[in-house]
C-alpha cells in the first residue's frame, strides 16, 4: 500500500492520457490534469536538491514533489525561494533538476498544466 500512496500520480497519468484519447468530458480532463501537476510538483519521491551549506553539492535526501525540500527546516522552501531569487539559471536547474526522475516529474508537472489549460479552451472553441 506504501508503494501505492507513493506513486498513485503516474496511474493518474495513464487515465489522463486514456481520457484524452477517449475524447472524454472536459471537466475530467481538468480534475485529472490538476491532479498530474499537484502531484509531480508536491508529492513524487524525487530527492531534496536544495544548495549544502559549502554552496556547491546538493542535498540527497528524500525528499517529495519537483518543489519541496526534505525534512531539514532551511531545505523544505530553499527549492521554491531558489525559483524567484537565483539570477542564475543553470544553478537552479541543477538543484531542481539533479537527476533523470526529477525532469520527468517536471515533464509531468507542466504537462499536466498544459493539459488542464487544453481543457478549459477546447470546450470554447468547439462549443
Amino acid at each position: 500500500m506504501k508503494k501505492f500512496r507513493a506513486y498513485w500520480g503516474y496511474l493518474v497519468v495513464a487515465a489522463l492520457i486514456a481520457a484524452w484519447g477517449q475524447v472524454a468530458a472536459f471537466p475530467v480532463i481538468f480534475a485529472l490534469s490538476l491532479a498530474v501537476a499537484a502531484y509531480a510538483a508536491f508529492q513524487a519521491p524525487v530527492w531534496c536538491g536544495a544548495v549544502n551549506r559549502d554552496g556547491v553539492t546538493y542535498c540527497r535526501n528524500n525528499a517529495y514533489g519537483i518543489l519541496m525540500g526534505c525534512s531539514k527546516r532551511q531545505h523544505r522552501w530553499q527549492k521554491l525561494k531558489m525559483i524567484v531569487l537565483r539570477s542564475k539559471v543553470g544553478d537552479a536547474s541543477r538543484a531542481l533538476f539533479p537527476t533523470a526522475k526529477e525532469k520527468f516529474n517536471a515533464f509531468l508537472a507542466v504537462g499536466g498544466l498544459i493539459s488542464a489549460v487544453a481543457a478549459v479552451i477546447v470546450p470554447v472553441f468547439t462549443g
